[in-house]
């Protein structure tokens, strides 16, 4: 009973205890319940100054050996060091081959003369000499007896023929004989001199007949329906095209070949080869605000007198044939081949 006593007298006094204590602490007025849901985290503070550098701490235990790595590479060459000192003698060598027989020395002085030597052994048959000289021819001994005559020899082989004598004279004409039968072809004979050179003949004569003509600042945007003067005079060798007319008239007959070649300003073009008033080919091109060009071309069959020119068709809304110094209007024709 006792010791419960003392138990409860100390569980009120605990509660005394606390009770003093919640009234010294401010209070808000709020009534203490569960705890809240924590709130966010904060935000990160600034990081604090480095720490100064700790002591040095003592020198640890020597590790073990670790394995042997890969050769590396070879380093640079080294200055070549100071020579060595001299080292000992080593031991004699072998001999060494014999050297090459030097050069005779200069000739020593004479030795004192030796004492007279034994008399040598006969030496062997020596080679005989050469053959001397023939000696001189002697006198001529006595006539001997005549001696008896000989048989006669065989008949010798018979020599070549002499040359040819002279031809004698001319015998008189003998009485024709019969005719005989056509006899076997004989042998080619020998080609001939050559004969002396002939006189020059006359030379191949060559047809010729060209022309080339153009326009200028005076003859440019020409007449309508007529044929065109071309008063620029290219190539006209012959005379064959007429600068009055401008008409090229056919001298010699063949195959010709005529082309034009225009420079269109400030109008629209059409012209027409012509031959002898029958209209050949047409050639046309609308004028587009700037120079233009335009060409035609043909080959024509022509006899003597015919007449070929351009002219323009169309009236004077188609004759922009244009010339100044930096452009040309041309009209060329020239002889092929002869008929």
């Amino acid at each position: 009973m006792f010791q419960l006593g003392l138990k409860v007298t100390f569980l009120l006094l605990l509660l005394a205890v606390r009770c003093v204590a919640l009234e010294e602490t401010p209070t808000k007025g709020c009534v203490c319940g569960y705890p809240g849901i924590p709130g966010d985290p904060g935000h990160n503070g600034t990081p604090g100054r480095d720490g100064r550098d700790g002591l040095r701490g003592d020198k640890g235990d020597r590790g073990e050996i670790g394995p042997v790595g890969a050769t590396g590479n070879d380093g640079h060459k080294g200055v070549r060091g100071d020579p060595g000192a001299v080292g000992p003698a080593g031991l004699k060598g072998k001999r060494g081959d014999n050297g090459e027989r030097g050069p005779p020395g200069k000739m020593g002085p004479q030795g004192v003369q030796g004492p007279l030597g034994l008399k040598g052994n006969k030496g062997e048959l020596g080679i005989p000499g050469p053959k001397g000289p023939k000696g001189d021819l002697g006198l001529p001994g006595p006539d001997g007896p005549k001696g008896e005559i000989g048989l006669q020899g065989d008949r010798g082989i018979q020599g070549p023929m002499g040359p040819p004598g002279r031809p004698g004279p001319k015998g008189d004409i003998g009485v024709p004989g019969h005719k005989g039968n056509i006899g076997y072809r004989g042998d080619k004979g020998t080609r001939g001199e050559k004969g002396e050179r002939g006189e020059k003949g006359d030379g191949l004569i060559i047809s010729k007949s060209a022309f080339s003509v153009g326009l200028t600042a005076l003859t440019k945007i020409p007449a309508t329906n007529a044929p065109i003067r071309f008063d620029k005079i290219i190539y006209n060798q012959q005379n064959h095209y007429d600068q009055q007319t401008g008409r090229f008239t056919c001298a010699v007959a063949g195959a010709y070949f005529f082309t034009y070649h225009i420079t269109v300003f400030s109008r629209n073009v059409k012209v027409v080869l012509m031959k002898n008033g029958e209209k050949i080919i047409h050639t046309m091109d609308n004028y587009q605000s700037s120079e233009d060009q335009a060409a035609g071309g043909t080959v024509l069959h022509l006899e003597v007198g015919d007449k070929v020119w351009l002219q323009v068709a169309g009236g004077e809304l188609f004759n922009g044939l244009y010339a100044d110094e930096d452009d040309d209007t041309t009209f060329s024709g020239f002889l092929i081949f002869e008929a």
